[in-house]
């Protein structure tokens, strides 16, 4: 019997080996956790359908936000829902604003913590559309000059990054012209730069009270079907100035993360979205899954894919099990 000589097993026989051989690695520094910060006081709710995220009043979210500091996350995404609702969303850049409030409370008591807001009007307009209305079709160029009031006024409150998600064409130019006008020459974009229309998006509608009052933004997100749409769009906001280009969802657009990240040479984020948290959580709480392997092994094809950072609400789960040096 003649034995084979090429082996790929004796690579695998023990978890040193398999440490040293590792080609992709989960660690804190891939890590941005969100947060959804809500108007009232007093106010620490979860979201029914995403077990263990909860939506913080600005007077409880401190202790949020020191919580991801001390397991060693770097950096948080606020999502604001305010307390009143117009047609234009203008809480949005409102001194008063719930993002603008919690961005103060936030860098007084807790000024290392990255601070990137997401930057759209879904959950503070009364129709629930990421923009401003003619009919019932989003104005892309009326809703670019609200985006400019939006990032300046979150500049102007200390937030360290923006993230425009909404899919205005044109919108990171605007965007970064803005900020630069304005003196903030400093802050980063991160953009949202193939957001797909996806069913993944509902738990977190729910969280962020942001469903559309009628009809969907498929006129605006990104047809799923669709690759090489998704590759202009990334090239075009890298042409605009974009320092950081978004996926999202991540899971099921493992594709495009990996065509991104070949096509740029600026770092790749991907969003671990609601849906797909929500699918793991469920299905472990049934017994059906492990869930703590099935969240890691998520994590690890979003970093393998190509992403530089994943946005995901596993982050606190995740930073933990890195601390104890079970990942």
């Amino acid at each position: 019997m003649e034995f084979p000589k090429l082996r790929p097993r004796r690579l695998r026989l023990s978890e040193n080996i398999r440490r040293l051989v590792r080609e992709t690695r989960l660690t804190l520094d891939d890590l941005i956790y969100p947060i959804f910060v809500r108007y009232g006081e007093n106010i620490v709710e979860e979201v029914p359908s995403m077990p263990g995220v909860y939506r913080y009043s600005v007077d409880r979210v401190v202790d949020a936000v020191k919580e991801v500091r001390d397991l060693g996350i770097p950096a948080i995404i606020l999502f604001g829902i305010p307390e009143h609702k117009d047609e234009i969303g203008s809480d949005t850049w409102s001194e008063q604003g719930i993002i603008q409030r919690a961005l103060r409370r936030i860098k007084k008591e807790v000024p290392e913590m990255y601070v990137i807001t997401d930057v759209c009007f879904c959950e503070y307009t009364t129709h629930g559309h990421c923009g401003v209305l003619k009919g019932h079709t989003v104005d892309n160029d009326l809703t670019l000059e609200n985006l400019k009031k939006q990032v300046i006024s979150h500049a102007e409150n200390g937030a360290d990054m923006v993230a425009p998600s909404g899919m205005m064409d044109g919108m990171v130019q605007a965007i970064r012209s803005a900020l630069d006008s304005a003196g903030y020459t400093h802050i980063p974009i991160m953009a949202y730069s193939a957001k797909f229309a996806s069913a993944f998006y509902g738990p977190f509608r729910d969280a962020a009270e942001s469903a559309p009052a009628f009809g969907d933004r498929r006129s605006y997100q990104m047809d799923p079907a669709n690759a090489r749409e998704a590759l202009k769009e990334v090239l075009l906001d890298v042409q605009e100035g974009a320092d950081i280009v978004m996926v999202k969802p991540a899971l099921a657009y493992l594709d495009i993360i990996a065509k991104v990240k070949e096509a740029t040479l600026i770092p790749v984020c991907a969003y671990n979205v609601s849906g797909e948290y929500a699918m793991i959580k469920a299905a472990g709480r049934l017994g059906w899954i492990d869930e703590e392997k099935v969240m890691i092994e998520t994590l690890i094809s979003i970093k393998r894919a190509g992403a530089d950072m994943i946005i995901t609400y596993f982050a606190k789960d995740v930073a933990k099990l890195i601390n104890k040096g079970i990942i």
